[in-house]
């Protein structure tokens, strides 16, 4: 089996009155096997009911729909979900249950899968296995709602954001899950708002907006398809001034887009040595004051504010 997950001219149809929103708007996608692949969009792209569908907690409005070689409508639901391991944006656990109970529940679930304890050892949770859950960090917890998805040694394993809300030690700990998993074989599909970790976990990602990919890639190749290297990154003093349009900036020499943001100007620049003076000349001819200024290399964040005009985190309308 060379693809994982499968989906072809996929939609999902919302009708609310006589207004209906097209949620997945004829999504094409292929997952390959061993592969951790990020689907990544803003609020309201799409990509939370799409993987609800490829999980089998929703039903699509139209289009196919095969994961690990097998339809949710084939009537085999029980030994496609045996395969599956999943871990929700927010798992609810019994408060008062340990860790260890809370595995050998989850264990129960499944006809095969592995020994609690040496679920417990790969999240690196041995000195909590006694703990009630209620007393474990928000990083405990979210190792443990990852190990309630390993404990059927699952094929295909959806992460949807696992490390939301987490400190930057806890993040490096699923990370550290998530590689190891990745070098034992296991295909991933993880959602994230964070371009940081889909660019350091992700073999492959698509970008989601309205409803369809609207690329897809590995991180390099999409980073490469911005055509430039460099991000210089700015803010002005307003002082009572009108909003200066990011167009003003557009015919800056090695300029090759212009963005408007919360906190200033993002360009994309093939050149910053020639770009940089020629943007100062700009702000001091049109009687502007800098009130930031740096530079760096051009990441996977920035491909996605230059295909969407806006970053991964902001709000949109809910999905």
């Amino acid at each position: 089996m060379q693809h994982a997950i499968v989906c072809k001219e996929l939609y999902k149809r919302y009708e609310s009155g006589a207004k209906a929103v097209d949620a997945v708007n004829g999504l094409d996608l292929e997952v390959h096997v061993a592969e951790c692949f990020g689907l990544l969009g803003p609020n309201g792209a799409g990509k939370t009911t799409t993987v609800e569908i490829l999980e089998g907690l929703l039903k699509p409005t139209a289009g196919e729909v095969e994961v690990l070689g097998i339809r949710w409508d084939s009537g085999r639901d029980h030994e496609l979900r045996q395969k599956l391991g999943i871990t929700l944006q927010d798992t609810k656990l019994q408060e008062k249950l340990t860790v260890l109970e809370t595995l050998r529940l989850f264990r129960s679930f499944y006809d095969s899968g592995a020994e609690p304890e040496d679920v417990i050892r790969l999240v690196s949770l041995e000195d909590k296995a006694k703990s009630w859950v209620r007393k474990l960090s928000g990083g405990q917890r979210q190792r443990l709602a990852v190990a309630c998805a390993l404990i059927g040694e699952p094929e295909l394993l959806f992460l949807d954001e696992p490390t939301t809300g987490l400190d930057p030690q806890a993040r490096r700990q699923v990370w550290d899950i998530v590689n190891n998993l990745k070098a034992s074989g296991t295909t991933i599909l993880l959602t994230t708002h964070y371009m940081d970790e889909a660019e350091k976990l992700c073999d492959r990602v698509a970008i989601m907006d309205h409803g369809q990919i609207i690329t897809l890639g590995t991180p390099r190749e999409l980073i490469a398809q911005m055509g430039s290297e460099h991000v210089i990154e700015f803010g002005l003093l307003q002082d009572g001034k009108a909003e200066v349009p990011p167009e003003m900036f557009l015919d800056v020499p090695s300029v090759r887009s212009a963005v408007r943001e919360s906190h200033g100007y993002l360009l994309t620049v093939s050149e910053p040595h020639v770009a940089i003076p020629a943007l100062l000349q700009r702000v001091a001819k049109e009687d502007l004051q800098l009130s930031s200024l740096t530079t760096r290399h051009i990441n996977l964040e920035d491909v996605f504010v230059g295909l969407t005009g806006r970053r991964l985190d902001e709000d949109e309308q809910n999905e």
